[in-house]
């Protein structure tokens, strides 16, 4: 089996790459020849995504004439939040009504993303049609080029998701889902975290280790020192 859909998550306001994301939405910016956005939509068109999701809030307009310009041969549809910016889950729960009962990737395009990852995204396309369940793609804190970074989650035997002390697995900006995670949710405007919360609970959340070093642009700091590694597309 194959998931056909995904959403990227573009509608953050990069306030901690000030000065880079005071006139350009962190999205549009550049490591390489391509910005975060494009490396996030070139991975899942080799992946075989037929049907694009991106949401937008913090100037917006540049995300969408990017979108345009670019005339990718896939549908692509913008999910609009310039008025109200819903937070990660809201975001979801909106922009991905279209695609019904159907299963989705969703990226954030924090995380620099290249065509080799096209090897775990089909490991995980795989655990997921295997569970059924909401599935995560992690990494050790180990493999994180940024040292501070902190775990996020922790790993069972069986792949499952856990919150416990000293979390050892960050998660990368990649996971598998279907709308029916959010069923139990009254609002609008909420975190992924709060239904991540309500999966663990439940042992509904799964995760796949990656064994790729992990490069994610949080902070200014990171991107002057990514830069200077030369990254070659």
């Amino acid at each position: 089996m194959k998931i056909k859909k995904a959403m990227i998550l573009a509608a953050g306001k990069g306030t901690r790459m000030h000065p880079l994301t005071l006139k350009n939405p962190k999205p549009l910016i550049k490591i390489g020849k391509y910005s975060l956005l494009e490396r996030g939509i070139n991975l899942l068109i080799y992946h075989g995504i037929e049907e694009l999701v991106v949401n937008v809030h913090y100037l917006a307009d540049q995300i969408e004439d990017f979108i345009i310009k670019k005339n990718y041969k896939i549908k692509i549809t913008v999910s609009n939040e310039i008025d109200k910016l819903l937070d990660t889950g809201g975001g979801i729960l909106k922009g991905t009504k279209i695609f019904n009962d159907e299963p989705f990737i969703v990226l954030n395009p924090d995380t620099l993303w290249n065509n080799d990852y096209s090897i775990e995204l089909k490991l995980l396309e795989q655990m997921y049609f295997e569970t059924k369940k909401t599935c995560l793609l992690l990494v050790n804190k180990n493999l994180s080029f940024d040292p501070t970074f902190k775990g996020d989650f922790n790993l069972n035997s069986g792949n499952q998701v856990l919150h416990s002390k000293d979390c050892q697995y960050i998660f990368t900006g990649l996971q598998i889902m279907d709308r029916s995670i959010f069923n139990f949710i009254k609002e609008n405007l909420f975190s992924m975290n709060l239904v991540w919360d309500h999966l663990i609970l439940s042992n509904n959340l799964y995760g796949l280790r990656s064994e790729k070093k992990f490069y994610h642009l949080n902070t200014k700091n990171i991107f002057d020192k990514i830069l200077k590694l030369n990254f070659i597309d």
